[in-house]
């Protein structure tokens, strides 16, 4: 009988410590998860300033970008800073030219900072190329592009709106707005 109370002591007392070290056990994990979770929150919140910064910053430059491209559109003589094609362009076309990178670029630069989608950049863009002037001007930079880093986002939507404007003159369809397969966001 005494050998029995005295294992059920030990047992109960075994229980009792296992009891203890679960909840510690419990309590240390919950501490755990709730540091993880702030510091989740907080990573959260680092990743969501950087986006704004990063926007902040592409704006910016773009503003920059516009006002240059303005005082050379202003001006014959810093206009031809900027003549950089492989055949003569004369001013008219040269401030056109201008323009038509300050349009792509603006487009551009609203699909990098979240504004229009993937799918409404390629919109805008095969509008775009119904202009005759763009066309030229898109055919005129291409070396221009061929610089730039292959992996790049720029590159990547440089080669869309190649793609497009490929298929929009090879087709003789009439209805323009449906050429192309618009990219998946």
């Amino acid at each position: 009988m005494a050998t029995k109370k005295g294992v059920k002591r030990r047992l109960g007392a075994i229980a009792t410590a296992g009891t203890i070290l679960a909840t510690g056990a419990f309590a240390t994990m919950a501490r755990q998860r709730r540091t993880v979770d702030a510091l989740r929150l907080r990573l959260e919140d680092l990743e969501r300033a950087t986006r704004t910064l990063r926007a902040t910053s592409l704006m910016q430059q773009q503003r920059l970008h516009w006002e240059l491209l303005s005082k050379a559109m202003d001006d014959p003589e810093l206009a031809e800073v900027l003549d950089t094609y492989d055949e003569p362009v004369d001013p008219r076309r040269q401030r056109q030219f201008l323009f038509a990178n300050a349009l792509y670029t603006n487009a551009l630069c609203a699909y990098r900072v979240g504004n229009v989608s993937r799918e409404e950049f390629f919109g805008f863009v095969r509008g775009i190329l119904q202009n005759p002037v763009f066309r030229e001007y898109w055919h005129a930079t291409q070396p221009h592009r061929a610089t730039l880093v292959d992996t790049s986002e720029e590159a990547e939507l440089g080669r869309l709106v190649d793609d497009l404007l490929r298929q929009l003159e090879e087709t003789e369809f009439d209805h323009w707005w449906v050429v192309g397969e618009p990219p998946a966001d």
